[in-house]
């Protein structure tokens, strides 16, 4: 379960207050994947930190009581002077997890191969977004996190091996997608909220998400 109660965040522009969440509460139970709808500007990327941890609200209480991956296509904890080997075992031994494995999961999935040992700053974005997303693939939580930044890649083939992994992962897990196009929601839940001016307005369906969303653009 993750849950927002009464969670305020807001930030100073320079010219003025933008607020993301104005006492928001909600929650999230496992096995009810949600989509959360807002347009571009609205804070997306601030919700989906906030969920995860990487951003702490102004007021207010988040509280998981299961894993909750970081998000989609993060880069963050990653050493750009080491080569995905390094930091994949590094990432392994923080969760508390076999190093072997991840390094292991991670070269098979990216598919890269004497460059998994260099250096990621000589990545192209691309390859990059490869190790990135295989990462996240590689380390089993209960909530995954996805936004409409999330990383894409031109490769066929990784993009197939990738989706079976990742639709795997979903057969068990719950998911949270952030996202200001509907379609992008569809792929992964059944019902949906909308984050419009600091509140979160929730709907049993997506099509009820939708119409709202769509009335109010």
């Amino acid at each position: 379960m993750l849950e927002f109660n009464n969670v305020s965040k807001s930030f100073w522009t320079g010219s003025h207050r933008k607020v993301i969440l104005d006492r928001a509460s909600f929650r999230v139970e496992l096995g009810h994947s949600l989509g959360i709808l807002a347009p571009n500007g609205t804070g997306k990327t601030t919700l989906i930190n906030m969920m995860c941890g990487l951003e702490k609200p102004d007021e207010g209480e988040i509280r998981s009581t299961c894993r909750v991956s970081f998000p989609l296509g993060f880069m963050g904890g990653i050493v750009s002077r080491h080569s995905a080997r390094e930091n994949a075992r590094y990432i392994a031994r923080i969760y508390g997890l076999d190093p072997d494995y991840i390094e292991a999961f991670c070269r098979w999935l990216t598919e890269i191969g004497e460059y998994f040992d260099q250096p990621i700053g000589t990545y192209s974005a691309g390859m990059r977004s490869r190790f990135t997303m295989s990462l996240l693939l590689a380390l089993e939580f209960d909530i995954y996190l996805i936004d409409e930044g999330m990383p894409v890649t031109t490769d066929a083939e990784f993009n197939r091996k990738a989706g079976t992994v990742l639709f795997d992962r979903l057969k068990h897990a719950t998911v949270i997608v952030v996202s200001h196009q509907p379609t992008t929601i569809e792929k992964f839940c059944r019902s949906a909220a909308i984050m419009r001016d600091g509140r979160l307005y929730q709907f049993e369906s997506l099509d009820e998400a939708k119409q709202y969303y769509d009335y109010t653009a």
